[in-house]
C-alpha cells in the first residue's frame, strides 16, 4: 500500500523541511557567503569586501559555522605571511540553484521591495 500523505500532511512535510534549511542557514549573511563563494574561492579580506556590510566579527562567525556544517572548507596555505582561503564544498555547492533563484526573484521584484 502507498504512503499517500494528505494536503496538510504534506505542508507539515514541507515546513520541517524549511525549518531545517532555515536553521541551517539563519543570519543575514550565509546566503550572501555561500553565493560568493560558488563562484571562486576567496579569501577573509576578499569576502569582508564583497559581502557589503558584513562586520568582522559576523564574517569570521558565520563562515566559522558554514564549515562546521560541511558547506565551505578553510585551507591554510604554507605562505609568508599565511594565506587562508575559503571554498564552496561539493555539498554546499547544492545550495547554487537555491541562491540564483533567490537573486531572480530579487532582480525581478526589486521595485516592489521595500528597504527599510
Amino acid at each position: 500500500m502507498e504512503n499517500i500523505k494528505t494536503p496538510l500532511e504534506e505542508c507539515g512535510h514541507t515546513i520541517l523541511a524549511n525549518h531545517d534549511v532555515m536553521d541551517l542557514l539563519n543570519g543575514k549573511w550565509k546566503v550572501s557567503i555561500i553565493a560568493c563563494l560558488c563562484f571562486r574561492t576567496m579569501r577573509y579580506s576578499e569576502l569582508l569586501k564583497e559581502v557589503r556590510g558584513v562586520s568582522g566579527k559576523m564574517l569570521s562567525r558565520d563562515l566559522r559555522e558554514l564549515e562546521d556544517n560541511h558547506l565551505i572548507k578553510r585551507t591554510i596555505q604554507a605562505t609568508q605571511p599565511v594565506t587562508v582561503e575559503h571554498a564552496i564544498t561539493e555539498y554546499g555547492y547544492t545550495l547554487k540553484k537555491l541562491t540564483s533563484t533567490i537573486a531572480e526573484w530579487g532582480w525581478s521584484t526589486e521595485k516592489k521591495i521595500i528597504n527599510g
